[in-house]
């Protein structure tokens, strides 16, 4: 049996990109900066709640338009730097990217259906548990082998996403719509987490190509039940820069940033996205969290970590002794 590690995207919560180090991901000798591009990227992630709030649309029509900004920037992208046409995709590689691109999709979806039910702090914090899906379905369908250690952590995070969904020591009183949204942001995290299990058997295939193919399968998906005429000459903005910016240029920045930098650092960077979106919050909608809700996204970001960079617990050490 395998031993899980994380890689980078799993830690980030972005799109699934496969084999992220490696020329095939390409021009690493050309990057300039790449802890500056990382740390940009997880800064304009983290505006993204505030895009999707101010947009004013339903989360289905939302995540159609970010797909169909997306996908012009990346295949203008794509185009440009020379990845397509790609004469090595095979069908089994589109048919894998296209059913990774049902799960993202469909993750972005529950994604932004938890920024209106809850706000859009906690619904980041909760939506960053996703890697320790990953390693729960690597566990139970893939037979791999997880270690103590890990397992302390992940138990340590689960219970950091309890705290930090403010279900629990709250001075407010729950409301049903607050727990269904709670409840579509895990099935978020759990649905990316599937893209990303998808997303390894592609091999060396460009993550900017994998992106424009979830893009197109998203426009496909959801054309029928999105908002296509009458939109609001004010929410065009908010929709181009949720494509162009947060999967467009964001992912590019990930893309280049990720081979040149070590574990730790990567690591690290990523907690700029929840740490900018709890600031938009609180800032612009006045929105604060509760001394649990810090106390749980405490334990979620010690318990990626943890896992992460292979933490090894004192009690592991004095049981092996």
């Amino acid at each position: 049996m395998k031993s899980i590690r994380l890689t980078e995207h799993e830690v980030t919560g972005k799109m699934p990109a496969q084999h992220i180090g490696g020329s095939r991901m390409g021009d690493t000798h050309t990057v300039k900066f790449p802890a500056a591009r990382l740390a940009l990227a997880m800064a304009i992630l983290g505006t993204i709640g505030a895009f999707a709030t101010e947009a004013g649309l339903d989360p289905i029509t939302t995540v159609f338009w970010r797909c169909v900004f997306a996908a012009i920037f990346l295949a203008t992208w794509c185009l440009v730097r020379g990845y397509l046409p790609d004469q090595s995709l095979s069908f089994r590689q589109i048919a894998l990217a296209a059913l990774g691109g049902v799960c993202m999709v469909l993750s972005w979806a529950a994604f932004f259906m938890g920024f209106a039910m809850t706000s859009i702090a906690t619904t980041t914090i909760v939506y960053h548990i996703q890697p320790f899906f990953v390693i729960l379905i690597g566990v139970v369908f893939l037979k791999e082998r997880i270690a103590f250690d890990q397992l302390i952590w992940m138990a340590g995070a689960f219970v950091g996403v309890v705290l930090a969904s403010g279900l629990v020591a709250s001075s407010l009183p729950v409301s049903g719509t607050w727990v269904r949204g709670i409840g579509l942001t895990l099935a978020a995290a759990l649905l990316y987490a599937v893209a990303t299990i998808l997303a390894k058997g592609l091999g060396r295939q460009r993550p900017e190509i994998t992106a424009l193919c979830q893009t197109m399968v998203g426009i496909v998906l959801l054309s029928p039940f999105a908002k296509v005429t009458h939109i609001p000459v004010a929410s065009w903005g908010w929709l181009a820069g949720i494509g162009v910016l947060h999967t467009g240029i964001a992912y590019v920045l990930m893309y280049s940033a990720y081979p040149r930098l070590k574990t730790p650092v990567i690591g690290v960077l990523t907690f700029i996205y929840p740490l900018v979106a709890i600031f938009i919050d609180w800032a612009i909608y006045d929105h604060s969290l509760g001394i649990a809700q810090v106390v749980g996204m405490t334990m979620i970001v010690l318990g990626t970590l943890g896992v992460r960079l292979g933490w090894r617990l004192p009690i592991h050490k004095r049981l092996a002794g």
